[in-house]
């Protein structure tokens, strides 16, 4: 009998496992941004993403309002969100720079925020409403005292710039796209803004930001 010839088929078996190919890694902020002028429903991912960092911001330095900013900050970045270039800022520090514009409007507010807390120093956290949101209860705390009077005596450009960098976690460089001045501007706030605060350099929420300029080259 004659054997018949042997060969392999190049179709899989029916029972063959079908293997999914791998979700795609997560879109960029900008990619969020770009989809979300045609699917407005897109941007609210950058508000999951990046609304915690702004609120603590916010928080910090105008306490109470900072729920009402939060909000008004986001609204203003989906109404300029096509104006918006990833090849010149970020998302965050974008956000950041809408944030510290809207707190111009509220200045007073900031500075009488900073003049409350230097005078609560050395007396007891009452119990209640703490200026900040709940998760900057530590924050609040530290601002007590000489450090909140001195960034109640800054001057605004400066206390944003000390800010920005010291709670914002923003480069020079960042900080001055945010502002829209040069960098050189940028470091020259910042050591005026560092000089008029160096009798505080022991406060935990502004230590490592008050050092020498110099010894920051790499930021």
């Amino acid at each position: 009998m004659t054997a018949l010839p042997l060969h392999r088929s190049s179709d899989p078996p029916s029972d063959a496992v079908h293997l999914r190919a791998l979700p795609s890694a997560l879109p960029t902020d900008a990619e969020v941004l770009a989809a979300s002028q045609d699917d407005p429903e897109c941007f609210a991912t950058l508000f999951d993403r990046h609304a915690t960092a702004v609120h603590r911001y916010l928080g910090r330095r105008v306490g109470e309002l900072a729920d009402d900013l939060l909000s008004e900050t986001f609204l203003v970045a989906f109404r300029r969100r096509a104006d918006y270039r990833p090849e010149h800022l970020d998302v965050r520090p974008w956000l950041l720079g809408i944030a510290t514009n809207l707190v111009h409007g509220h200045a007073r507010t900031e500075r009488r925020r900073y003049r409350l807390l230097a005078r609560a120093a050395g007396r007891p956290e009452e119990h209640g409403p703490d200026p900040a949101d709940s998760g900057d209860r530590l924050d609040a705390q530290a601002l007590r005292g000489p450090l909140a009077a001195a960034l109640a005596g800054l001057k605004a450009h400066d206390r944003d710039v000390l800010l920005l960098v010291a709670w914002g976690d923003l480069s020079y460089e960042e900080v001055a796209a945010v502002l829209g001045v040069p960098v050189g501007t940028v470091r020259s706030r910042l050591h005026r803004a560092r000089r008029q605060t160096r009798a505080v350099l022991d406060a935990p929420t502004l230590s490592d930001l008050l050092s020498d300029p110099a010894s920051e080259e790499t930021r």
